[in-house]
C-alpha cells in the first residue's frame, strides 16, 4: 500500500511539472507561489486590524497565535521527516525556483496559505471559496515549479488548517 501511494504521488508529480513547458503555466505558477511568500500575511494582518467590527482584531489575534503554532510545528515536522526535494530524488525532474531549504514536507507555503484561508473563511465567509481556491492554487504551484510532491501539499494543507482551528478554539 506504502509503495502504490508512493508510486501515485512520483506520478502526479510527473505529471504537473509537464506544465513547466508552458511559459504561461510556469509564469503563473512562479506568481501564485510568490503571493504565498509571506508579506502577503502581514498586509492581511494589517487589514484585520483596520476592519471596523469585532471581527478583524480577533481575526488578527487568531492569525498571530496560528502562525506562532504553525512555525515551530513546520520545522519541526521538516526537520523530523527530513524528505528530500522531487528534483532531487526523482530522476529526469526539474525545478523552476530555488527552494529555501533543503527538504519538502510538509509543504510551508501551503501549509500558511491554508491557514489564512481557514481563518479568512471563518472571519468572512463571503469568500469562503475563492480563498481556498487561491490556497489549493499556491499548493498546485509549488508541484508545476518541481519543489514539492503533492502529499507534500497534502500535509500542509493539513498542518495550516489544523493550527488555524486550533487558535480558533483557543480564542473563541
Amino acid at each position: 500500500m506504502v509503495n502504490a501511494l508512493a508510486n501515485l504521488d512520483i506520478s502526479l508529480y510527473r505529471q504537473l511539472i509537464r506544465l513547466q513547458r508552458s511559459l504561461a503555466a510556469a509564469r503563473m505558477a512562479r506568481f501564485l507561489s510568490r503571493s504565498g511568500d509571506g508579506y502577503l500575511y502581514v498586509v492581511l494582518g494589517l487589514v484585520f486590524l483596520l476592519v471596523d467590527d469585532s471581527r478583524g482584531p480577533l481575526a488578527a489575534r487568531a492569525m498571530l497565535l496560528a502562525f506562532l503554532i504553525e512555525l515551530p510545528c513546520f520545522m519541526a515536522l521538516k526537520a523530523i521527516i527530513r524528505r528530500d526535494r522531487p528534483f532531487v530524488s526523482v530522476a529526469d525532474s526539474t525545478r523552476v525556483i530555488t527552494p529555501a531549504d533543503t527538504f519538502s514536507m510538509p509543504s510551508g507555503h501551503t501549509a500558511a496559505a491554508f491557514l489564512m484561508a481557514t481563518l479568512i473563511a471563518f472571519f468572512f465567509s463571503a469568500i469562503l471559496l475563492p480563498i481556498y481556491l487561491w490556497a489549493l492554487l499556491i499548493g498546485l504551484s509549488r508541484v508545476i515549479l518541481g519543489v514539492h510532491y503533492p502529499s507534500d501539499i497534502l500535509a500542509g494543507a493539513a498542518l495550516g488548517t489544523s493550527c488555524a482551528v486550533l487558535s480558533l478554539v483557543l480564542l473563541t
